[in-house]
């Protein structure tokens, strides 16, 4: 049984930003990673969209981190040579009722302290669209602080920071099960090199898996732990040059920021996400696009961008969002469990961490930093 003092499990995007600010506290800290190298799931496979905080409800997590960390962000990207752009975002109407949902999301947005100049700017269709004329819409709101950025740049710059601090990275190394034992948390990982650890700390930010791994440590109480569904979202990348210089987005959908335009840093152009409910992650080609969606892909597409040619979407990508509610629910917040919230001294769960989490990524951490420190 090795000795410890801080343990972070999960080695995606926020896992290491939680991994870099804990070392840099002065904790020992090791980070264990089921995959073979770091953000192989949730933090690879989105928009890589630097959010403003704008669509969450006043006083949620997601409202309050977002804001904070974007801020936090983006001075950490021009410190650390981070690649990324303030290419601003375009959220788009295109009928009266659209519009009036343009409106709630300007209340919204004032509301979680993204109202000034550089945030939002209200424009008439005729203003967006000399901005953009590919664009069709009869209103719009621009979002300046919106961005887009590299983001396994963003985690090979945590990892290099947590490892400057002396973190160690473990991959390969699956947690089989804890158990919580006289004030400590003890870790068995198994692995090609299976190791059992004992910790003072403990993060769990396992993303897609964080549920599967709290309900795995005897003495969490299971009551604590939120549901766990999966919401799958698909990409089409465009061939050819992108006619647009900004992010286009509709306005929301239910269980997500609607068939969007993005940019990436080359320069390349990608629609998405849809929204497609799974039943878990063991689906077969649970990650692969299916050719014939991209059929719906055009429709949403057309409405503010009329004049997308037939045959230029190809397939690209798919990602999970770890959901906390099942299909038709609203309201998911990121879930942040400290020992305030279940009792059990020294952990941290980290649940429901989807968009906007790689833009809130310094600042979950130093949430989980406070709310370690609190205990």
């Amino acid at each position: 049984m090795d000795e410890v003092e801080t343990v972070v499990i999960g080695a995606g995007v926020v896992g290491l930003a939680c991994a870099k600010t804990l070392a840099e506290s002065g904790r020992e800290v090791v980070v264990i990673e089921q995959a073979d190298a770091i953000g192989t799931e949730t933090s690879s496979r989105n928009s890589e969209v630097i959010h403003a905080g704008i669509y969450y409800p006043q006083g949620s997590l997601k409202a309050r981190l977002c804001v904070r960390g974007r801020r936090m962000l983006y001075e950490y990207c021009v410190s650390h040579g981070v690649p990324h752009r303030r290419c601003g975002k375009l959220i788009v109407a295109t009928t009266d009722e659209e519009e009036a949902v343009l409106d709630g999301i300007l209340a919204k947005a004032r509301g979680n302290g993204v109202d000034g100049p550089d945030d939002l700017i209200w424009l008439s269709g005729e203003e967006a669209m000399s901005k953009e004329p590919a664009l069709r819409c009869t209103k719009a709101l621009l979002s300046p602080s919106t961005g887009i950025i590299d983001s396994h740049a963003l985690m090979l710059a945590y990892q290099g920071d947590a490892e400057a601090a002396g973190a160690m990275v473990a991959f390969e190394t699956p947690v089989i099960r804890g158990e919580i034992v006289s004030g400590r948390i003890r870790i068995e990982t198994g692995g090609a090199t299976p190791m059992a650890l004992e910790a003072r700390e403990v993060v769990v930010a396992a993303g897609l898996h964080s549920q599967t791994v709290l309900r795995s440590i005897a003495g969490y109480p299971n009551d604590a732990i939120p549901g766990q569904y999966f919401c799958k979202g698909n990409y089409f990348i465009a061939s050819g040059r992108a006619p647009f210089s900004h992010l286009i987005y509709p306005v929301p959908v239910r269980s997500g920021l609607g068939v969007h335009v993005t940019l990436d840093m080359a320069g390349g152009m990608r629609f998405g996400p849809d929204t497609q409910w799974i039943g878990g992650l063991d689906e077969e080609r649970v990650l692969e696009v299916d050719p014939a969606r991209g059929e719906a892909f055009y429709a949403a597409i057309r409405r503010y961008y009329p004049d997308l040619a037939d045959g230029v979407l190809i397939p690209g990508y798919a990602g999970i969002r770890p959901k906390l509610n099942p299909q038709g629910a609203v309201g998911d917040d990121f879930q942040i469990d400290g020992p305030a919230q279940h009792g059990v001294p020294g952990l941290v769960g980290l649940c429901g961490i989807e968009s906007p989490g790689l833009t809130s990524s310094l600042a979950i951490a130093a949430e989980v930093l406070d709310r370690l420190s609190a205990q």
